[in-house]
Order: structure tokens, then sequence, then C-alpha cells
């Protein structure tokens, strides 16, 4: 019997949370999607994990994770929601409905610059649509 996979970056920060809540060094997300590298790799920048590497095994790839234990919860949003500049900043009830704290996690969402946090569109002037979160 085949497995469904429905949202491939949930399984992975859903893999990613349980890992961290059991103490793991390491994690193996597959299958791999550049949406998803793309996504570990602002939260690297961030220091939520250390390196990850892609393996591609002749199938779908795997992406193994090196955990750093700083990751609390991290989760996809859904559905999909399309933000403004202008939402971001004068609206932060995005920020409050996702995190725990002003200051602490990211909210991370996909733009036409490509995906990265709440706080560069912010600096960049642009909007996109809300796609995760982590703290």
């Amino acid at each position: 019997m085949a497995m469904v996979m429905q949202d491939t970056l949930a399984n992975a920060l859903t893999a990613i949370t349980n890992a961290e809540m059991r103490r793991k060094s390491e994690v193996i997300i597959w299958p791999a999607s550049k949406l998803i590298i793309r996504v570990l790799r602002v939260m690297q920048r961030y220091g939520y994990i250390g390196e990850f590497e892609y393996v591609d095994d002749g199938r779908w790839g795997k992406i193994v994770v090196q955990l750093l234990g700083r990751i609390n919860k991290a989760g996809a949003i859904k559905p999909r929601l399309p933000i403004t500049y202008r939402e971001l900043l004068k609206f932060p009830h995005w920020v409050r409905r996702y995190l725990p704290s002003r200051d602490i996690g990211l909210l991370i969402l996909t733009t036409p610059q490509g995906v990265m946090s709440h706080r560069e569109a912010i600096e960049k002037n642009i909007g996109g649509i809300l796609i995760a979160y982590v703290y």
C-alpha cells in the first residue's frame, strides 16, 4: 500500500519538531524538495538548525539535517496566506497568531525575491505568502 504525501513541507517541519523533542542530533527528511531546502536555509541563517545535506538516493532524495536543540516548534501554515508588506507592518496579528512572543521566532514566507523570514521581507518592503513558522 502506497503512502500518500499531502504536504511535504508540513511533514518535514513535523519531523524536525519531533526529533528535537526527542533530543536527536540529526533527522532525515524525505522526500526532498527545493522549497524544503529553501526553508531550511532560512532556519539555518537564524541559527535554528546546523548544517544540512541533500542526499540523492535515485528516487526523491533525502535531506540530513543536524539539529542544535533550539527549536520548540516548527510548522507549516495552512492554508497558505497571502500577506502584503503593509499587513506585515501595521497588523502584526499574523506574528501574534503563530509566534509565542514579539521577538521570539520567525514567520517564513515565499516572495518574488525568494523564501525569507518576515523580518527580511519588512526590510525589503515586500509581501508574499506565509508558508511556515519556527520558534
